[in-house]
């Protein structure tokens, strides 16, 4: 690299520092949210709800654990609860209306399934059902419940995974805040300059 490309680079970090301003720590989610929104289907005795959900994370590859936020307010609480299981759901843009209903919808008064035209499908090692219009399913059980209580975090283990291995490039679905969401675009492929054991 020469000076002239190094000095270029210093410039346009410096220009993109000053142009940074405060801001509110409440809308701090609109850039650091970065997984897929998912649907979380819960189901206890003969009680079945869907409700939108865009905090989570992967939290271990063997076994694969993955962490999640649910409030008390929320109508799939209880039922995750009681029946500690449920099934996450990685829904694509197609499914962007029915992603807005059901996030505006309560689970007391509707049966979101229905109102949204989303099929519930059985799953193979939980009760809870799975959606059969997303992509990828992921039955889940409560691996831990030690930070319910105070964080309302959540700590699954994933059982069983089934994703269609046609999509290739899902056109998901990522909160931004306010009503709007980005999709996922543009892949680059590095897998060249990577180490085998950083894949």
């Amino acid at each position: 690299m020469t000076y002239a490309e190094v000095s270029a680079i210093g410039q346009e970090a410096s220009d993109l520092s000053d142009r940074k301003r405060d801001f509110p720590l409440d809308q701090c989610r609109c850039h650091l949210e970065t997984g897929p929104v998912v649907l979380v289907g819960s189901q206890w005795q003969e009680t079945r709800n869907l409700m939108v959900m865009g905090w989570h994370m992967m939290l271990g590859f063997t076994p694969a654990h993955f962490g999640c936020l649910i409030s008390p307010g929320n109508y799939s609480y209880r039922l995750i609860r009681e029946s500690r299981e449920c099934t996450i759901n990685v829904p694509t843009r197609e499914l962007a209306d029915a992603v807005v209903g059901v996030g505006n919808s309560k689970g007391y008064e509707v049966d979101k399934f229905a109102a949204f035209g989303l099929t519930p499908e059985h799953g193979e090692c939980v009760s809870a059902p799975t959606v059969a219009e997303c992509y990828a399913s992921f039955e889940c059980r409560l691996a831990d419940d030690s930070q319910i209580d105070r964080h309302e975090l959540f700590i699954w283990e994933i059982v069983k995974a089934h994703v269609d291995p046609t999509v290739e490039r899902p056109k998901t679905l990522h909160y931004r805040g306010n009503g709007r969401f980005m999709i996922a675009g543009e892949e680059i492929d590095r897998a060249a300059d990577f180490r085998d054991e950083m894949l």
